[in-house]
């Protein structure tokens, strides 16, 4: 008598499953709780997608334990918040005088202050999200809070050397000066509320910087901010001293200085965060290095093609990676693997995902 087929595994997804089944797709599990390096090894585990998924995290309460920042806890976030209290203040008093008295260059520099406070309150919300842990929602966390705060400084930056261009021709047409003694004195006060920004954070008061984390770019971006409105101020009154002095066309020449300064200050930091948000290949690891790294799978005698490689840093300091491939049906898929994940680390890709399938 024929003897029964033993019993086969039941998959949710695909039904019974015997164990010459090929539709599971062998992966490194990445961990998502947190973006340090990975441990020596290739840790394989079975999984039934083609890109392995996080797994899934316990809905409890979960509300309430995104609300929990630790808004103070670093000494960066509680220099930010007494540099925007600051700020604040003096905007308000700044808004003030100029609604009493009539002054459209106040109210005009307080709402320009007002909405750098938004910005850097982004910036400081954004330190203290990128705290809280990844989730059912978020599965790789909120990291990418701080680059998308940097990007949004930057931008804003470049708008501020723009319209200090245009400011800058408009004085040229026009031939007069509309920075008055009031306006210089608004310019003072600035200046020295943004100088103790910069002494704050004055270690990333560098144009070209490595970043390492997402929180220094976040970090960098802020000292830039408070650094081009620490500059526009000096320009402000270095312009009007040169006209008390009698040097025509003064203020012209230092606004299309100041304007060039924060260009160039902030550009670099500009394509740093778009580059991060646009899922660019990791910067510190050479393009021919992957093109190596997929010639050397190749000339595996198990392996028949490899396609789909793709790779792209989440955060700074955090590399993704996933590619597909084809090998033969006789060979080890394991071996495959473990040699394919040893060639990637090295990289210091240590969020890899493969798909394999049987030619």
């Amino acid at each position: 008598m024929a003897m029964a087929d033993p019993p086969r595994a039941w998959n949710p997804n695909y039904g019974v499953v015997g164990s010459g089944d090929r539709r599971l797709a062998y992966s490194r599990q990445p961990s998502f709780s947190s973006f340090s390096p990975r441990p020596p090894g290739p840790g394989l585990a079975r999984s039934d997608s083609s890109i392995s998924m996080p797994v899934p995290l316990p809905l409890t309460q979960p509300a309430k334990a995104d609300v929990r920042y630790r808004w103070l806890a670093t000494r960066p976030m509680r220099r930010l918040a007494l540099l925007l209290a600051l700020n604040t203040a003096y905007s308000a008093v700044e808004l003030a005088v100029g609604l009493l008295t009539g002054r459209v260059g106040l109210v005009s520099d307080a709402f320009h202050l007002t909405f750098g406070c938004g910005l850097l309150s982004f910036s400081l919300f954004a330190m203290a999200a990128a705290r809280t842990k990844p989730d059912s929602t978020y599965t790789y966390g909120y990291k990418r809070l701080e680059v998308l705060a940097a990007f949004t400084n930057a931008l804003f930056l470049l708008f501020l050397s723009f319209s200090l261009a245009v400011e800058s021709l408009h004085s040229f047409m026009q031939d007069e000066s509309e920075h008055k003694h009031y306006l210089i004195v608004s310019a003072v006060t600035n200046l020295l509320v943004n100088l103790l920004g910069v002494w704050f954070f004055r270690s990333y008061a560098r144009v070209n910087i490595v970043y390492r984390k997402a929180e220094d770019m976040n970090h960098h971006s802020i000292c830039l901010h408070v650094l081009a409105d620490s500059v526009r101020s000096a320009g402000l009154i270095l312009a009007s001293w040169f006209l008390s002095l009698g040097i025509e066309n003064a203020e012209v020449l230092c606004l299309g200085i100041v304007s060039v300064a924060v260009f160039m200050l902030v550009m670099p930091l500009f394509k740093a965060t778009g580059n991060v948000l646009l899922q660019i290949a990791p910067g510190n690891v050479p393009p021919s290095a992957f093109i190596k790294c997929g010639r050397q799978i190749t000339a595996c005698e198990d392996v028949c093609e490899v396609s789909q490689a793709r790779f792209w840093e989440l955060v700074p300091g955090h590399a993704v990676g996933c590619l597909s491939i084809r090998v033969k049906n006789s060979s080890d898929d394991q071996s495959v693997l473990e040699y394919v994940h040893g060639l990637y680390e090295d990289l210091g890709i240590h969020d890899l995902t493969i798909q394999t399938k049987k030619s």
